[in-house]
């Protein structure tokens, strides 16, 4: 598990504020819990701006099928010193590194729900199988598709990407 993404700092929720990741379970377990005769999704997405200093915002989606959803975020900043060692980081190692980070919260998010709730129950209905990618066929990015793909899929999830990669280029992106 990176104690990075999961122990250090806030997620933060345009309904309930700034949350510790063990409040994220919470809340992910209070609202599927609330209504369980929906289905539930649950994807993990990031976003990068191209910039000297860049951040990562990444997105937990939970999303309510027919009926809305909520998400969480939290944006991973890397020290000054680490920045100046990789002061060319170019747009290709940014994505790989959105793609890594969503990995990383994708495998410690699936393991601790997991953990507290078990897998889907008919009272606890949910899925948790996407990684969604700020890659598309279209642009500069169609030639890193493959290998994106590849990396979401060698930690065992399904890869979305543009235009279906909504957690990554549109949630994400928002907060970039």
């Amino acid at each position: 598990m990176n104690d990075e993404i999961v122990n250090n700092g806030h997620f933060y929720s345009p309904s309930k504020g700034n949350l510790e990741f063990k409040e994220v379970i919470k809340e992910i377990y209070n609202y599927i819990s609330d209504q369980p005769e929906f289905f539930y999704d649950i994807v993990v997405g990031c976003d990068s701006p191209s910039s000297d200093k860049p951040f990562f915002p990444i997105a937990i989606v939970v999303l309510r099928t027919g009926a809305g959803g909520r998400f969480f975020l939290k944006k991973m900043r890397y020290p000054d010193n680490f920045l100046k060692k990789f002061a060319n980081i170019n747009w290709k190692n940014r994505i790989l590194q959105e793609v890594y980070l969503s990995c990383e919260l994708a495998l410690s998010l699936r393991e601790t729900l997991e953990k507290e709730f078990g897998k889907a129950t008919p009272s606890f209905n949910y899925q948790f199988q996407y990684i969604h990618a700020d890659v598309g066929e279209l642009g500069k990015t169609k030639e890193m598709v493959k290998e994106v793909v590849g990396l979401i899929r060698s930690n065992g999830f399904e890869a979305r990407i543009k235009p279906q990669s909504f957690a990554a280029s549109v949630v994400a992106d928002r907060y970039t």
